[in-house]
């Protein structure tokens, strides 16, 4: 195969990639090394990829239509991994633009290329804060997902809804991956584990929202990357005897899928800084906070389906997870 990932300097485009360069695939990387954290931490994570002759970069931003369907035209790509967005729940209370030209109208280019250039397959980052108010745990793919509480939410969810609007007009395979927590070396610095490392060293205080009520399925990049690179290789299909009368939101007439991708072990915050604390060798200075706009208090992965289809099954424990993304921390900040 040749791959391109989108968001290739970013936490988990620079780990697919890595993975697939190691498997033997060609890789094209594109990113727009915007300034919404440290464009420093970007280009060490690109220096990793570098070293594999397979790896071509390029920088471009994803809703540049031109500049995307160019390097579509000459770089023979027959598989996509869209990974490149405007993340953060927080930030599109503040900057809704943004995610309107990223996650929009750049999910829109990258569906036009690939109806044009015959992708085999097109899979792309969803996420867990689709399900928005659904009270419902664990989360499944079955469930309705139509009221999500910020403007990032909305931008994935619509992003499910247009890949399957290409899926059935132009038999697009498309496969959305709802992300649950993905946490790990290499990570954003405004993820939330990231802050309360470099505070906790530090001495500050880290904000516990909801009063620390808060419960995460904490994934590590890692089993994010092995369900990835699995069901790349898996293009969506119709889903033999679907019923319109009685329409599955996970499966369609077209060869679209949408699955969840998580750890199906929720934590609480306070678990998770307690593990941190542990590995670290450091106590934290807790400030307990209410719930910020936007936010939900609890997110719990049924990842049933993504077994059932590729065999996916997380490996990693929490202890595990935090000890290694503790030992990068320490090794890249000195």
């Amino acid at each position: 195969m040749k791959i391109l990932v989108t968001g290739a300097a970013g936490f988990i485009g620079m780990h697919v990639a890595r993975r697939l360069l190691q498997d033997g695939h060609a890789v094209v990387g594109i990113d727009n090394l915007n300034a919404y954290y440290d464009v420093g931490l970007k280009q060490s994570r690109l220096q990793q990829l570098e070293s594999f002759s397979g790896f071509r970069f390029e920088r471009m931003d994803v809703s540049d239509g031109p500049a995307l369907t160019a390097l579509f035209s000459g770089a023979g790509i027959t598989h996509v991994v869209h990974l490149a967005a405007q993340a953060g729940v927080r930030h599109s209370l503040q900057q809704p633009q943004t995610y309107v030209d990223s996650n929009l109208n750049g999910f829109v280019q990258m569906l036009e290329c690939c109806r044009h250039h015959a992708v085999a397959h097109l899979v792309y980052a969803s996420s867990s804060s689709v399900y928005g108010s659904n009270a419902r745990q664990p989360f499944s793919e079955h469930h309705a997902a139509d009221h999500p509480l910020s403007l990032y939410a909305a931008t994935k969810r619509a992003n499910e809804l247009m890949a399957h609007a290409y899926s059935h007009l132009f038999r697009l395979p498309a496969t959305g991956l709802r992300f649950f927590t993905v946490y790990g070396p290499w990570g954003r610095p405004d993820m939330a584990y990231f802050s309360f490392a470099r505070a906790i060293l530090e001495e500050r205080p880290i904000a516990l929202f909801n009063h620390g009520q808060m419960r995460r399925d904490f994934t590590y990049v890692d089993d994010i990357v092995e369900g990835v690179v699995r069901i790349l290789g898996k293009p969506a299909a119709p889903r033999p005897g679907f019923d319109p009368a009685n329409p599955d939101p996970a499966a369609s007439h077209a060869p679209w899928r949408i699955y969840n991708i998580g750890h199906h072990e929720p934590v609480s915050l306070e678990q998770f800084v307690a593990t941190l604390e542990r590995c670290l060798g450091k106590k934290a200075v807790r400030e307990y906070l209410p719930m910020q706009p936007g936010d939900v208090a609890e997110t719990y992965a049924d990842t049933a389906e993504l077994a059932e289809a590729v065999g996916y099954v997380p490996s990693t424990s929490l202890e595990a997870g935090i000890e290694r993304f503790v030992h990068w921390f320490k090794g890249y900040y000195a």
